[in-house]
This record gives C-alpha cells, structure tokens and sequence, in this order.
C-alpha cells in the first residue's frame, strides 16, 4: 500500500504540482485547501506525512498539526517567520525550492 502524504495548500497550483510529482512517485498524495480540510479528513484517512505552506497560516493553525503525530514539513518564505522554529517540523523548506526538491524530501521522511 502506498503511503499517504498530505499536501496544505491554498494556492491550486503548487498544491497541484507538487501532488503529480508525489504521484508520480508511487505516493498517494491528497491536497487541501487549509489546516481544517485537513484534519476533518483525519479521522476518515491518516497521513504517513503532511507538508504545508506556511506563509498563508498563523502559529496557531500550523500548531494544530502536531496533535497526530505526524511528520510536518513546512514550506516557508525567504525570511521564515520566528515562530517557525518553535515548533516541531520534521523540516523547514525555505523558498525558492524546487516540487523535486520537495518531493526528495518527502522521500527520506516518509
């Protein structure tokens, strides 16, 4: 069975081509439009890994996350707000980075 991976992303288009690359990959990647989607679906489907745009999400909603236990990997802005180090990613993706970057990522965590 293939793992689960979750993509959180209001932007249609990098959540779009970061879930072809993962599927691409043999993953079964979900996308989401924000952190509530996400954990409605928790109960129906549990993730192997979530990755999650940061730079539209308050600490608090990026927080929320880390309640399942999952691996988190946080994409972020050039200039990463302070809070991003106070919580517990698995990684922390600063922007400009590449979906094959992303997705190699994905590979050595989940």
């Amino acid at each position: 069975m293939s793992k689960v991976v979750w993509i959180i992303d209001p932007e249609q288009w990098p959540r779009a081509l970061l879930r072809a690359e993962l599927l691409e990959r043999g993953y079964d990647a979900v996308g989401f439009l924000t952190v509530d989607d996400a954990l409605r679906m928790m109960p129906m489907r549990w993730p192997d890994l979530i990755v999650v745009d940061l730079r539209h999400l308050s600490r608090q909603e990026a927080a929320r996350l880390f309640g399942a236990e999952v691996p988190v990997i946080a994409l972020t802005g050039v200039a990463p707000e302070p809070w991003v180090s106070e919580l517990p990613f698995a990684a922390v993706l600063q922007r400009p980075v590449s979906i094959g970057n992303i997705a190699d990522r994905v590979e050595r965590l989940a």
